[in-house]
């Protein structure tokens, strides 16, 4: 029963994009880790500040709307 419970909880927070640091973090970790950058070096996650700050940016700045 509280198996079913933690997968019900996990399916929520996935619809409702409350899980969206972690995918990103689960993303960097397969696919980013170890690159690096010409002048930094390895190139880091952003941190959880930065991560939702770029994601509100991408979703609000701009013009949304057809006409």
């Amino acid at each position: 029963m509280l198996e079913k419970l933690k997968d019900f909880w996990r399916y929520v927070r996935r619809l409702t994009g409350d899980d969206a640091y972690e995918q990103y973090l689960k993303h960097f970790a397969e696919n980013h880790a170890g690159q690096e950058d010409s002048v930094e070096g390895e190139i880091a996650p952003l941190t959880r500040e930065a991560f939702f700050k770029e994601w509100q940016d991408k979703k609000w700045k701009g013009i949304k709307r057809c006409c």
